[in-house]
C-alpha cells in the first residue's frame, strides 16, 4: 500500500523525499525507483519531509514508530504532519494526536477503504479525522490519492475515522464470510456456482464482496490484497468498540472466530477470500497441499 501510494504521489507531481521500511531492501529498491533517499532511521524520514504518511500493521507497529526509545519518527517532528492510514483502534491515534502536539506536531488520521490497485490508481476511499487544520493542510496530497478528493470524507476528531474504518470493515468481513457460506452450500448441493453467483449478483444476496471475492472462492485464488489476519485484527477492533458501548455483536464474534480459525490453520497470509477455505467441503488446507 505504501509503495504504490508514493508512486501515485510522485507521478501527481509531488516531492517524495524519502521512503522507509523494516525491510531495507525493499525500501531501498523503491527509492531507486523514486529517486529518493531509505534512511536507515526513521527520525531522518521526519527530517527529510514536512508530510510523512505511514502505513504499518497494528497497533503496536503504529505506536513503535512514534515512541520507540531510540529511534522514532517524533524525534525530529516539531512542524511536521504526520498522516497514518493503518486500520488501528481509536484509542492509539488518540494518543498519537497527544504525543505528537507535545512534540510541536500534528496528526490525522486517513483510514482507507481500499486495497493495493486503488493506491497505485489514486482511488483510494479515505476517512479523515484530527484536527481540521491539519486536515485542510494535507487535502491537497490526499485529493490526489482519492480520485481528486471524491472519494476522501473528513469525519471528525481523532479516533472517529478510525471508528468508521473498523465499522467499514466488520460489515465487509460479515459479507465475505456470509457468501462463503453461501457459495460452500450452493457447492455442496451441487448446484452451478456461475448461476448461483449470477442470481445473487440479482436479488437481496448482491453485495460488494460477491464482485471482489466471488470468483476467488470459486477458483481458489486467494491471492492477498486484504489478509485474513487483518480481517481478524479488525473485526476485533470492532468488537472491542461493541463491548465499550454494551452492544452484543452476535455476526461480527461469529465472523471474528472463522478469521481466527484461518489463522490457527496457517491460512492468515491469505486473502479474507480465504474463508471460503473453512466452508467448501474437501477444503480447509492450501490449494495443492495434502
Amino acid at each position: 500500500m505504501g509503495a504504490n501510494m508514493a508512486r501515485r504521489l510522485k507521478e501527481t507531481g509531488h516531492t517524495v523525499s524519502a521512503v522507509y521500511d523494516t525491510r531495507h531492501d525493499a525500501a531501498i529498491a523503491l527509492a531507486k525507483e523514486l529517486d529518493c533517499s531509505a534512511p536507515d532511521e526513521l527520525a531522518e524520514v521526519s527530517m527529510s519531509a514536512d508530510v510523512i504518511i505511514t502505513v504499518v500493521t497494528d497497533d503496536k507497529a503504529q505506536l513503535k514508530i512514534f515512541t520507540n526509545k531510540s529511534d522514532n519518527l517524533l524525534m525530529a517532528g516539531r512542524g511536521k504532519i504526520f498522516v497514518n492510514c493503518a486500520t488501528v483502534s481509536p484509542e492509539t491515534h488518540i494518543a498519537l494526536e497527544k504525543l505528537a502536539k507535545k512534540k510541536g506536531a500534528q496528526t490525522l488520521e486517513a483510514c482507507m477503504a481500499s486495497s493495493i490497485n486503488q493506491a497505485r490508481a489514486g482511488t483510494l476511499y479515505l476517512m479523515c479525522a484530527g484536527e481540521k487544520s491539519a486536515f485542510d493542510k494535507v487535502r491537497p496530497i490526499l485529493s490526489h490519492l482519492s480520485d481528486n478528493g471524491k472519494l476522501m470524507r473528513y469525519i471528525g476528531s481523532a479516533g472517529k475515522a478510525a471508528q468508521l474504518k473498523a465499522l467499514v470493515n466488520m460489515v465487509m468481513n460479515i459479507n465475505t464470510a456470509g457468501l462463503a457460506e453461501g457459495l460452500g452450500l450452493a457447492s455442496s448441493l451441487g448446484l452451478d456456482l456461475k448461476t448461483v453467483m449470477e442470481v445473487f449478483s440479482q436479488t437481496g444476496a448482491a453485495s460488494r464482496v460477491l464482485v471482489t471475492d466471488g470468483d476467488d472462492m470459486l477458483n481458489r485464488d486467494h491471492s492477498c490484497f486484504f489478509s485474513a489476519a487483518h480481517a481478524a485484527k479488525d473485526s476485533g477492533i470492532a468488537l472491542a468498540l461493541g463491548k465499550k458501548s454494551k452492544l452484543k455483536l452476535p455476526l461480527a464474534a461469529a465472523t471474528y472466530q472463522q478469521y481466527k480459525k484461518m489463522i490457527a490453520l496457517g491460512l492468515g497470509d491469505l486473502d479474507k477470500s480465504g474463508v471460503a477455505e473453512l466452508t467448501f467441503k474437501g477444503r480447509g488446507k492450501r490449494k495443492g497441499k495434502k
